[in-house]
Protein backbone atom coordinates (compact mmCIF):
# COMPACT_ATOMS: atom_id res chain seq x y z
CA UNK A 1 0.00 0.00 0.00
CA UNK A 2 1.93 3.05 -1.25
CA UNK A 3 1.78 5.97 1.39
CA UNK A 4 0.65 9.44 1.57
CA UNK A 5 2.62 12.52 0.26
CA UNK A 6 1.58 14.05 4.45
CA UNK A 7 2.88 10.58 5.40
CA UNK A 8 6.07 10.18 4.14
CA UNK A 9 6.84 14.12 5.51
CA UNK A 10 5.35 12.97 8.45
CA UNK A 11 8.09 10.05 8.60
CA UNK A 12 10.42 12.33 7.63
CA UNK A 13 9.72 14.41 10.20
CA UNK A 14 10.23 11.79 12.88
CA UNK A 15 13.24 10.52 11.65
CA UNK A 16 15.02 13.73 11.73
CA UNK A 17 13.80 14.51 15.42
CA UNK A 18 15.26 11.46 16.40
CA UNK A 19 18.60 12.17 14.62
CA UNK A 20 18.69 15.71 16.36
CA UNK A 21 17.82 14.10 19.55
CA UNK A 22 21.09 12.06 19.23
CA UNK A 23 22.86 14.57 18.83
CA UNK A 24 21.60 16.34 21.51
CA UNK A 25 22.07 13.21 23.89
CA UNK A 26 25.90 12.97 22.79
CA UNK A 27 26.46 16.49 23.64
CA UNK A 28 24.03 17.79 26.21
CA UNK A 29 23.63 14.05 28.45
CA UNK A 30 20.44 12.61 28.58
CA UNK A 31 18.63 14.43 31.72
CA UNK A 32 19.26 17.96 29.44
CA UNK A 33 17.15 17.37 26.69
CA UNK A 34 14.91 19.47 25.60
CA UNK A 35 12.51 19.68 22.59
CA UNK A 36 12.56 23.42 22.81
CA UNK A 37 16.47 22.56 21.48
CA UNK A 38 14.66 19.88 18.70
CA UNK A 39 12.97 22.67 17.57
CA UNK A 40 15.40 25.22 16.87
CA UNK A 41 17.81 22.52 15.20
CA UNK A 42 15.20 21.58 13.53
CA UNK A 43 14.06 24.90 12.37
CA UNK A 44 10.49 25.15 13.25
CA UNK A 45 8.82 26.68 16.27
CA UNK A 46 8.84 24.61 19.85
CA UNK A 47 5.01 24.11 19.31
CA UNK A 48 5.45 22.51 15.94
CA UNK A 49 7.51 19.42 17.44
CA UNK A 50 5.14 19.22 19.97
CA UNK A 51 2.48 17.71 17.28
CA UNK A 52 5.17 15.19 16.60
CA UNK A 53 6.97 14.82 20.11
CA UNK A 54 4.42 15.82 23.28
CA UNK A 55 7.15 15.64 26.10
CA UNK A 56 10.42 14.66 26.73
CA UNK A 57 9.84 11.50 28.29
CA UNK A 58 8.23 11.05 24.97
CA UNK A 59 11.67 11.80 23.05
CA UNK A 60 13.40 9.62 25.28
CA UNK A 61 11.53 6.71 24.88
CA UNK A 62 12.10 7.14 20.86
CA UNK A 63 15.69 7.85 21.52
CA UNK A 64 15.76 4.11 24.02
CA UNK A 65 14.36 1.98 21.15
CA UNK A 66 16.15 3.75 18.62
CA UNK A 67 19.46 2.61 20.64
CA UNK A 68 17.96 -0.66 21.93
CA UNK A 69 17.49 -1.16 17.75
CA UNK A 70 20.75 0.23 17.00
CA UNK A 71 21.88 -2.48 19.09
CA UNK A 72 19.62 -5.48 17.72
CA UNK A 73 20.53 -4.38 14.18
CA UNK A 74 24.46 -4.45 14.64
CA UNK A 75 24.24 -7.74 16.30
CA UNK A 76 21.93 -9.68 14.01
CA UNK A 77 24.23 -8.08 11.08
CA UNK A 78 27.41 -9.62 12.95
CA UNK A 79 25.23 -13.01 13.27
CA UNK A 80 24.78 -12.88 9.61
CA UNK A 81 28.70 -13.28 8.57
CA UNK A 82 29.52 -15.56 11.61
CA UNK A 83 29.95 -19.64 11.77
CA UNK A 84 27.40 -21.61 12.53
CA UNK A 85 28.86 -22.78 16.40
CA UNK A 86 26.92 -21.30 18.88
CA UNK A 87 29.97 -20.92 21.38
CA UNK A 88 31.74 -18.62 18.61
CA UNK A 89 27.87 -16.67 17.83
CA UNK A 90 28.29 -16.00 21.84
CA UNK A 91 31.96 -14.60 21.40
CA UNK A 92 30.67 -12.44 17.89
CA UNK A 93 27.84 -11.22 20.29
CA UNK A 94 30.15 -10.10 22.91
CA UNK A 95 31.83 -8.49 20.97
CA UNK A 96 29.71 -6.22 18.58
CA UNK A 97 28.07 -5.28 21.76
CA UNK A 98 31.37 -4.26 22.90
CA UNK A 99 32.43 -2.33 19.59
CA UNK A 100 28.78 -0.64 19.29
CA UNK A 101 28.98 0.78 23.12
CA UNK A 102 32.50 1.62 22.21
CA UNK A 103 31.11 4.03 19.40
CA UNK A 104 28.02 5.18 20.50
CA UNK A 105 28.81 5.80 24.05
CA UNK A 106 25.95 8.03 24.90
CA UNK A 107 23.38 6.16 23.42
CA UNK A 108 24.94 2.85 24.81
CA UNK A 109 24.76 5.47 28.71
CA UNK A 110 21.10 5.59 27.70
CA UNK A 111 20.26 1.96 27.59
CA UNK A 112 22.50 1.08 30.29
CA UNK A 113 24.07 3.90 32.50
CA UNK A 114 22.47 5.91 35.08
CA UNK A 115 18.61 6.32 35.37
CA UNK A 116 16.85 9.67 33.50
CA UNK A 117 15.61 11.34 36.81
CA UNK A 118 12.25 11.57 36.75
CA UNK A 119 11.93 9.25 33.52
CA UNK A 120 10.41 5.73 33.51
CA UNK A 121 10.67 3.99 30.03
CA UNK A 122 7.14 2.62 28.81
CA UNK A 123 7.49 -1.07 28.92
CA UNK A 124 5.13 -1.52 26.37
CA UNK A 125 7.50 0.27 24.33
CA UNK A 126 10.71 -0.88 25.15
CA UNK A 127 10.60 -4.04 26.17
CA UNK A 128 10.68 -5.92 22.71
CA UNK A 129 13.78 -3.77 21.15
CA UNK A 130 15.31 -3.73 24.96
CA UNK A 131 15.41 -7.62 24.77
CA UNK A 132 16.11 -8.29 21.22
CA UNK A 133 20.12 -9.29 22.34
CA UNK A 134 19.32 -10.79 25.27
CA UNK A 135 16.48 -13.11 23.69
CA UNK A 136 19.29 -14.12 20.67
CA UNK A 137 21.86 -14.83 23.54
CA UNK A 138 19.18 -17.36 25.06
CA UNK A 139 18.34 -18.72 22.06
CA UNK A 140 22.05 -19.44 21.56
CA UNK A 141 22.35 -21.02 25.15
CA UNK A 142 19.83 -22.90 23.79
CA UNK A 143 21.68 -24.38 20.50
CA UNK A 144 25.20 -24.75 22.40
CA UNK A 145 23.22 -27.16 25.03
CA UNK A 146 21.39 -29.24 22.42
CA UNK A 147 24.73 -29.46 20.42
CA UNK A 148 26.24 -31.01 23.75
CA UNK A 149 28.72 -28.10 24.67
CA UNK A 150 27.83 -27.59 27.62
CA UNK A 151 28.79 -29.54 30.98
CA UNK A 152 25.42 -29.13 33.22
CA UNK A 153 26.20 -29.05 36.90
CA UNK A 154 27.33 -32.54 39.01
CA UNK A 155 24.87 -31.03 41.65
CA UNK A 156 21.76 -28.79 40.70
CA UNK A 157 21.06 -26.13 43.30
CA UNK A 158 17.50 -25.91 44.88
CA UNK A 159 15.50 -22.78 44.08
CA UNK A 160 12.44 -21.95 45.68
CA UNK A 161 9.08 -22.39 43.53
CA UNK A 162 8.91 -18.05 42.73
CA UNK A 163 12.22 -18.34 41.04
CA UNK A 164 11.11 -21.29 39.24
CA UNK A 165 7.80 -19.91 38.02
CA UNK A 166 10.63 -16.56 37.04
CA UNK A 167 12.46 -19.26 34.85
CA UNK A 168 9.91 -20.99 33.53
CA UNK A 169 8.24 -17.00 32.20
CA UNK A 170 11.38 -17.01 30.56
CA UNK A 171 11.00 -20.54 28.59
CA UNK A 172 7.65 -19.31 27.57
CA UNK A 173 8.49 -16.13 26.79
CA UNK A 174 11.73 -17.09 24.24
CA UNK A 175 9.89 -20.34 23.72
CA UNK A 176 12.92 -22.36 25.08
CA UNK A 177 13.82 -25.64 26.03
CA UNK A 178 16.76 -25.53 28.29
CA UNK A 179 16.86 -26.04 32.09
CA UNK A 180 16.90 -24.28 35.15
CA UNK A 181 20.72 -24.41 35.54
CA UNK A 182 21.23 -23.01 32.34
CA UNK A 183 18.83 -20.28 33.09
CA UNK A 184 20.69 -19.28 35.90
CA UNK A 185 24.00 -19.60 34.12
CA UNK A 186 22.82 -17.50 30.80
CA UNK A 187 21.82 -14.74 33.12
CA UNK A 188 25.35 -14.46 34.54
CA UNK A 189 26.67 -14.41 31.18
CA UNK A 190 24.67 -11.53 29.52
CA UNK A 191 24.85 -9.49 33.36
CA UNK A 192 28.49 -10.22 33.30
CA UNK A 193 28.65 -9.18 29.32
CA UNK A 194 26.62 -5.80 29.49
CA UNK A 195 28.94 -5.15 33.20
CA UNK A 196 32.38 -5.69 31.30
CA UNK A 197 31.27 -3.03 28.86
CA UNK A 198 30.10 -0.42 30.62
CA UNK A 199 33.31 -0.81 32.66
CA UNK A 200 34.99 0.10 29.47
CA UNK A 201 32.89 2.02 28.19
CA UNK A 202 33.06 4.77 30.97
CA UNK A 203 36.49 4.24 32.04
CA UNK A 204 35.85 2.59 35.11
CA UNK A 205 38.47 0.64 35.01
CA UNK A 206 41.14 3.70 35.46
CA UNK A 207 43.21 4.99 32.33
CA UNK A 208 46.18 3.28 33.05
CA UNK A 209 44.97 -0.21 34.98
CA UNK A 210 44.95 -2.44 31.57
CA UNK A 211 47.53 -2.41 28.80
CA UNK A 212 45.38 -3.84 26.19
CA UNK A 213 41.44 -3.71 26.94
CA UNK A 214 40.62 -5.95 23.71
CA UNK A 215 42.63 -8.68 25.01
CA UNK A 216 41.17 -8.40 28.26
CA UNK A 217 37.66 -8.39 27.10
CA UNK A 218 38.57 -11.97 24.65
CA UNK A 219 39.78 -13.25 28.60
CA UNK A 220 36.32 -12.04 30.18
CA UNK A 221 34.29 -13.81 27.24
CA UNK A 222 36.36 -17.13 28.10
CA UNK A 223 35.41 -16.82 31.68
CA UNK A 224 31.93 -16.02 30.92
CA UNK A 225 31.98 -18.94 28.76
CA UNK A 226 33.44 -21.29 31.35
CA UNK A 227 30.63 -20.30 33.30
CA UNK A 228 27.87 -21.23 30.77
CA UNK A 229 29.61 -25.00 31.04
CA UNK A 230 31.72 -24.47 27.76
CA UNK A 231 34.74 -26.84 28.01
CA UNK A 232 36.28 -26.47 24.49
Amino acid sequence: MATTPRARARAQTMHDIVRIGREHLATDGAAALSLRAVARDLGVVSSAVYRYVRSRDELLTLLVVDGYNALGDAVDAALADAPDDPIERLRVVGRTVRAWALAEPARYGLLFGTPVPGYDAPAEQTTVPGTRVIATMQILFAHANRAGLLTAPARERPISSALANSFAAIRDAFGLDVPDWLIARGVTMWVGLFGAVTFDVFDQYGADTFADRAELFELQLDGLLDQLGYRG
